[in-house]
């Protein structure tokens, strides 16, 4: 193992490079949160694909498809589907709007009264998604070093959390593109033609297993739909994903470059599914179906090509690990504690920056990322059931704002009262749910919207319409007629990558 140790050490000595290299970039709010706004449609596509497919896309579709064969993979593909969504009905108006969080959306769309609670809501949600992907470590790290859970958590977390701390997005970026382009090759490139070829080819393969493992809705249909509500929707309106919008140069580039990303998505979905259903050729009798990717990484691959396969897994965590943190800093520190310490103004004009200082708008920004690393770390290591803790995350981020967001988007008549009751209806409804039927049930996902979108529609008529000056302000930010302020670069602009 010794050539595929260096392999792992070289990769993330790489990564705190980059941190390094990047805060040497991050010189204003805006490097710092969403890279100036200006990246170029190659490292948009790149860096959006990887975070949108983290551990949960890689271990786990591969799982998924030890366990149900080719249909294990529509947890990944309704991913996919979602950001293609996002990236053709709404990803250039978001572009458009020149803002940092979901919550500042919603302040400017219904007059600046929705911002703390939304906020709070997405601040949770990215806490656990940022959660779960730092666990993920501990597997990769045993399999790796034979290393302590805890001690991989901590090692593992600590290397993100500190080229997110010193570089913030575009330390994020650059680390995502590597992890795109090692992804890319460790899992599509080698692992996924081996593992068909070990298990005798596709032919040898539906010979051995049954039927059902070649079904498309082998799953259940009941389960297609339920990760359709979870992530396809989750991708429609993820603080995680939305600030990796901001960073588009240019609608055109958020509208393509998000498109090119969903499609890579459907391909690592199906490419995961096969993989796994070659692991259930191969290893038969595993006790867990998560332990099929490390177990046919480390028998079927040889030496040197195994080591950047279990990369390419690292890079799958860190990309939606660093992702998740930066936006739960980002939301705690621009919509929950300006608010509370009564620093926060309405958003007038696009891209008009604070009043403190870009020096010090950087600092706050970069304790938070801090902060809120060390507490993911230490949740971390305390959490054990990874899927219930991802399943409340997106439960509450859908549950809760899927209607006052995309209301907000494509009613005009949709008020602020209706917003905060949809939010307040739909996340109680969600929670109280899922205490009543379990946290892994249907049930609560696709209640909680029926009960956020009735409190919506029904306030909201019930209610004054937003006023006038409001909309026809949203309007125009929509429309992308407000000039921004120029950003301050410090070195030459990327929009060209």
């Amino acid at each position: 193992m010794a050539v595929d140790y260096a392999v792992i050490v070289l990769y993330l000595a790489g990564m705190l490079a980059m941190g390094w290299w990047g805060m040497r970039r991050a010189k204003s709010k805006s490097e710092f949160l969403v890279a100036g706004r200006r990246l170029g449609p190659a490292m948009y596509s790149g860096t959006m694909a990887a975070i949108v497919l983290g551990g949960a896309s890689t271990i786990g579709g591969v799982g998924l498809g030890y366990q149900y064969g080719l249909s294990g993979a529509w947890m990944v593909f309704t991913i996919g589907l979602g950001l293609l969504a996002l990236s053709v009905f709404f990803s250039a108006r978001i572009a458009r709007l020149k803002v940092y969080t979901v919550s500042e959306m919603l302040d400017l769309r219904y007059g600046g009264s929705a911002g703390l609670i939304s906020g709070i809501v997405m601040w949770a949600y990215t806490l656990m998604l940022a959660v779960t992907s730092t666990i993920a470590y501990a597997t990769i790290f045993d399999v790796l070093f034979g290393l302590d859970r805890s001690l991989s958590i901590v090692l593992g977390g600590a290397i993100v959390v500190a080229y997110s701390t010193l570089g913030g997005m575009w330390s994020i970026t650059l680390t995502d593109m590597v992890q795109f382009v090692v992804k890319t090759i460790g899992v599509l490139l080698l692992l996924l033609p081996i593992a068909v070829v070990k298990a005798g080819g596709f032919a040898a393969m539906k010979a051995q297993l049954p039927d059902d493992y070649f079904a498309p809705l082998g799953i259940g249909g009941q389960t297609v739909f339920t990760y359709v509500l979870i992530y396809s929707f989750g991708m429609l309106i993820g603080q995680d994903i939305w600030q990796r919008v901001f960073t588009a140069r240019g609608d055109k580039v958020a509208r393509l470059g998000g498109t090119a990303a969903g499609t890579y998505c459907l391909v690592y979905a199906l490419a995961g599914a096969v993989i796994g259903t070659a692991a259930k050729v191969l290893y038969p009798d595993l006790g867990s179906p998560d332990d099929a990717f490390a177990t046919i990484v480390k028998d079927a691959l040889p030496m040197g090509v195994r080591g950047l396969v279990l990369a390419a897994a690292l890079s799958a965590v860190m990309s939606t690990s660093s992702g998740a943190l930066i936006a739960c800093a980002t939301v705690a520190n621009n919509d929950i504690w300006a608010r509370l310490r009564g620093a926060v103004r309405k958003p007038e004009a696009a891209g008009e920056e604070a009043h403190e200082s870009a020096h010090d708008e950087v600092r706050g920004n970069r304790l938070f990322i801090l902060v809120m690393g060390v507490a993911v770390i230490g949740i971390a290591i305390g959490l054990n059931d990874v899927v219930a803790a991802l399943t409340v995350a997106y439960n509450l981020l859908v549950g809760g704002l899927l209607v006052p967001i995309l209301g907000g988007l494509l009613w005009k008549r949709g008020t602020a009262a209706g917003a905060l009751a949809s939010v307040a209806v739909g996340g109680l409804a969600v929670v109280g749910l899922m205490v009543s039927f379990g946290v892994l049930a249907n049930e609560p996902i696709s209640y909680g919207l029926i009960a956020s979108l009735v409190a919506y529609v029904a306030v909201s008529l019930a209610t004054r319409p937003t006023d006038a000056a409001v909309l026809a302000a949203w309007r125009e930010r929509l429309a992308g007629r407000t000039a921004a302020a120029p950003s301050t670069p410090s070195t030459p602009s990327a929009s060209g990558v």
